[in-house]
């Protein structure tokens, strides 16, 4: 689906699954083919479905207010008709919604593209080398997804008569497999990393051998411990974790009711080699991550039997100005003009502190409107006047507040979930248990862009803190919930013909997505470990090909070979014993130190004997989040290490790196 904006109005370019292009701007009801939508400042709904309400009975909130909420959809269906109301005060062009299908092969010739892997196809596609050390580092699963859209991608070009070459995908991993076997491994670093993944994800010629053509897939999944219920294993790929899982019928139920009640307490088990958050590794090792989360998602929704519906936003003019109806990005520019290194929209986060001040206990919060003309009327007072400080905020009642910050969330041009994973995140509800439906949302999290990512996380926060008043507010998890998932899930409505009954069964389902991410979103913000894992042995062989060649041409240009493997080793091999690390702190006073390695030594204690060293203010304020310790270097780029992380693990782990103190990057 592509967005297209300007000026004059919107139009939204999607891909149908009917035979014709399509323009969406008449009567819904005639055969399905035709619906109105209608523009609220970057507000999509649809007139004559998504407005409609069912009929209900009489509801009644007294005595067992949370879990009759819980059990119904009320507060779902009153928050699209305050949406409604709230839509009409701010009408504005009637505009009109295009529906086109796809060239054949078009949707995977933009995946491989999103995976990074451009260069099996088109121009480059001579040369994939580049490539190889990527396939090589694949799952099975993985390995599949690839496959299936590389052939059909060739196809389509083959069909096409481009001039340039069109590989055979079988070509294509069988050049990787044969290099590896021409390859042994290389020192000490190159086997600490393939021992790792060999222990996590199983044996790499049975992901990059596997021949989709003509055959039914069956990968298997490596052996793995036994884990509790509530585990969720991070160090083996979920499309192989899901490929020989069965649903229990506890999962069942949990899936059909979603009540809060019913909802495992999901946890994350402790890794001595230290948890990677989102924010913790370095940009060029994160787009990395970003390729592998997209190709591990496609592996497990294609191992469940679920479409993963990736969309397009094409490049459009927007507002370039103002606060509602402006991308994220803009907001953001303007935004660090004022407060530099500021990462959450500045009116994002002074309508959640407006609604904060008037204290979270307030019953009905978030779920009780401001009147619609009043909401408006606000709005382009704070159009005008925000950024000139002089806006009243004492003027802005709490559940006004409220209700701006949602608006501000649906009139954004392109939602906050992404358009291109919007559909994607909406599938989550098709998976069919619990854990694996906490998974695809991990992997959808990482995949967002930065801005999307940041504030969605601002947004769960305080919603959780909503949550956390929910003996007074009366506001559980779900009725949060209900009342939210309108506001960020609406676009996908767009183009659909929907009954009553379909309308409900969607309302649940995004409803139990909203759910899923308020209540688990400290899991989400996690890089599981066998993706890290993957990155650094993609690392670990693109710097021994770089060694080789470079070997080589010094060897050409007779240079003393000594020499250069004498510099390349590692300042840990020269000047420290065995078992012992130098711990670099530039900016503290003790700015170097040797520390010896033991069983227990974790990154905490290390930060603990340099701030020792500090005089009581400057140690209290560092104790307060200003330092991190950072592994460095060689099969990583960069990597903030958890105060857990036991050092001699990692060590063993990656023994090229280095180890320095330093404050996080804004």
């Amino acid at each position: 689906m592509s967005w297209l904006s300007s000026s004059q109005g919107v139009v939204l370019t999607a891909y149908h699954p009917s035979g014709k292009d399509q323009a969406l701007g008449g009567n819904h009801g005639k055969g399905g083919e035709e619906a109105t939508t209608s523009r609220r400042y970057g507000q999509y709904t649809m007139n004559q479905e998504i407005t409609k309400v069912i009929e209900r009975p009489p509801f009644d909130r007294s005595g067992s207010q949370d879990s009759l909420d819980e059990l119904s959809m009320e507060d779902y269906w009153t928050e699209l008709e305050n949406i409604k109301k709230s839509s009409e005060n701010r009408q504005e062009d009637q505009e009109v919604v295009v529906v086109k299908e796809p060239d054949e092969g078009e949707l995977e010739e933009e995946w491989l593209k999103e995976a990074g892997l451009s260069n099996l196809f088109g121009e480059a596609a001579g040369d994939p080398q580049e490539s190889m050390v990527f396939l090589s580092t694949l799952t099975r699963t993985q390995a599949a997804a690839v496959q299936k859209r590389v052939e059909t991608v060739s196809q389509t070009l083959r069909k096409k008569n481009k001039q340039y070459q069109v590989p055979d995908v079988r070509d294509i991993f069988a050049q990787q497999r044969g290099s590896k076997e021409r390859e042994p491994p290389d020192g000490a670093e190159s086997q600490s990393v393939r021992t790792d993944e060999n222990k996590y994800q199983g044996k790499d010629d049975q992901a990059s051998s596997l021949v989709v053509g003509g055959k039914e897939l069956t990968p298997l999944v490596p052996e793995e411990a036994p884990a509790s219920e509530t585990d969720i294993n991070l160090e083996v790929s979920f499309a192989e974790q899901a490929v020989n899982q069965k649903e229990s019928s506890r999962e069942k139920i949990q899936r059909s009711k979603g009540d809060d009640a019913l909802l495992p307490s999901f946890r994350l088990p402790k890794d001595k080699t230290g948890t990677t958050k989102i924010g913790d590794l370095a940009p060029q090792d994160m787009k990395k991550v970003c390729h592998l989360a997209l190709i591990e998602l496609t592996a497990l929704y294609d191992v469940l039997g679920v479409e993963l519906k990736q969309l397009k936003a094409v490049k459009i003019k927007t507002k370039d100005s103002g606060l509602f109806c402006v991308p994220l990005t803009v907001l953001l520019e303007q935004d660090q003009k004022k407060v530099p290194g500021t990462r959450i929209p500045l009116i994002f986060q002074k309508l959640i502190s407006r609604i904060e001040e008037g204290g979270l206990e307030t019953e009905g919060l978030l779920r009780i409107p401001g009147a619609a003309v009043r909401i408006k009327n606000l709005c382009q007072e704070l159009e005008a006047k925000f950024y000139e400080g002089t806006f009243n905020w004492e003027s802005v009642k709490q559940h006004d507040a409220a209700s701006l910050l949602k608006l501000f969330i649906r009139e954004l041009p392109q939602p906050l979930l992404s358009v291109e994973y919007l559909k994607a995140f909406q599938a989550v509800q098709n998976l069919p248990t619990k854990k694996q439906q906490l998974q695809a949302l991990n992997l959808l999290v990482i995949l967002l862009p930065d801005a999307n990512r940041d504030t969605l996380k601002a947004l769960l926060e305080f919603l959780q803190r909503v949550v956390d008043n929910k003996e007074k507010n009366k506001m559980t998890v779900m009725n949060v919930a209900m009342v939210m998932a309108p506001n960020l899930f609406m676009y996908h409505t767009l183009g659909l013909k929907s009954s009553e009954q379909r309308e409900f069964v969607m309302a649940a389902g995004i409803a139990n997505i909203m759910h899923l991410l308020i209540k688990y979103q400290k899991l989400l913000w996690t890089i599981p470990k066998f993706i890290v894992n993957q990155v650094r042995k993609q690392n670990t062989e693109n710097h021994r090909k770089d060694k080789k060649a470079m070997k080589k041409l010094l060897k050409k240009m007779a240079y003393d070979r000594e020499k250069y493997e004498k510099q390349d080793k590692s300042a840990n091999d020269a000047d420290v014993p065995q078992g012992v690390i130098r711990v670099q702190a530039p900016h503290l006073s003790k700015v170097s130190m040797a520390i010896q390695l033991t069983e227990e030594l974790r990154a905490s204690d290390v930060l603990a004997r340099f701030l020792s060293q500090e005089s009581s203010g400057v140690a209290q304020t560092l104790k307060n989040g200003e330092v991190f310790l950072y592994e460095i270097g060689g099969n990583i780029g960069e990597r903030c290490l958890d105060d857990d992380t036991y050092m001699k693990d990692l060590y063993q782990l990656n023994p090229n790196a280095e180890w320095v103190i330093k404050s996080k990057p804004s």
